[in-house]
């Protein structure tokens, strides 16, 4: 269940809300049910995936890649998947930790696992999104955010591009708060 904390301190758990206090964003929050059975599940229960194993989940999953090539155009997908065994972990997570927007939306259905993302809103205030399992995200190209793992340390992760070229951090110097 994604859990929105503001920068006073408030935690909002509902839907409805964070969607409320993402609009201003033009962020998209939703719940998608983790389809493709008891394989995708299993698959999903492992710390680490193979490329063929990956292969099989993003499969499983087809029918939500379908859905948005048809509505906006998305050309490709992966399956990211961290843990804290993963080579080079802290340097690839050093990668988006500090503030920074991206030319393209970042969109993410996260299919196991939990991880946080934080916005800078257009006031200049921060806020902090936990995401999990069955939650999709869209943050928009040019939104100010940062995100890291929860002490969980996991995550598995489809990422949707409308190009082959996938994001490119584009830093901003702004400090993080929240």
């Amino acid at each position: 269940m994604a859990l929105l904390t503001l920068e006073d301190g408030r935690t909002l758990a509902d839907l409805q809300a964070i969607s409320a206090e993402l609009a201003p964003l033009s962020i998209r929050l939703d719940r998608w049910p983790i389809e493709g059975g008891r394989e995708v599940s299993q698959l999903l229960a492992r710390p680490s995936l193979g490329d063929a194993e990956k292969e099989q989940v993003l499969a499983g999953l087809e029918v939500y890649f379908r859905r948005l090539q048809q509505a906006a155009g998305y050309q490709s997908r992966d399956l990211i998947v961290i843990h804290p065994e993963m080579p080079g972990l802290e340097a690839m997570l050093a990668k988006f930790d500090r503030c920074h927007t991206h030319d393209a939306d970042e969109v993410r259905y996260i299919v196991e696992g939990e991880g946080v993302f934080g916005f800078v809103r257009r006031d200049g205030s921060q806020v902090r999104l936990m995401v999990e399992a069955g939650e999709y995200i869209n943050v928009p190209a040019g939104t100010e955010h940062w995100f890291i793992l929860t002490p969980l340390r996991r995550i598995k992760a489809v990422r949707y591009f409308t190009t082959t070229e996938g994001w490119v951090p584009r830093y901003t110097g702004t400090v993080i708060r929240a």
